[in-house]
């Protein structure tokens, strides 16, 4: 099984539909889809992930995310980027297979540096967007 790691401002920012009025409304949102598309077994193809951990940052820490099985938020304390890279971290230790979803490049070389797959946003959006 798999720990998907999805970087919300790099997901969120990767389709230009207004989010930027709304961080957190965007991050509830995106949170929202996540938890119905891994219910359907719609993120498979990304690994069959046992859970998902949604990674929000600044305005966005403030979304308001009803509890979905699977379905974590972490509101980063500041840099989304550093959070990400520590919770990849812990969770290669503690034996987890884990994907990271971004297109950072600097993010995707610190997390593969520290033992997890990566995707882009792309990916994930195609499968979300199968709901």
């Amino acid at each position: 099984m798999t720990v998907l790691v999805v970087d919300g401002a790099n997901v969120v920012g990767s389709r230009p539909d207004g989010w930027w009025r709304d961080r957190a409304g965007a991050a509830a949102r995106l949170a929202t889809r996540l938890g119905a598309a891994s219910a359907a077994g719609l993120l498979d193809p990304l690994g069959a992930p046992s859970r998902v951990v949604l990674v929000v940052e600044g305005a966005a820490r403030a979304a308001e995310v009803e509890p979905v099985a699977g379905l974590s938020l972490l509101r980063a304390p500041a840099d989304g980027d550093a959070a990400i890279v520590d919770l990849v971290g812990e969770l290669v230790a503690g034996g987890e297979r884990v994907l990271v979803v971004t297109a950072d490049r600097e993010l995707r070389s610190r997390v593969i540096e520290a033992g997890a797959e990566v995707v882009g946003p792309g990916e994930l959006l195609r499968a979300l967007d199968a709901l």
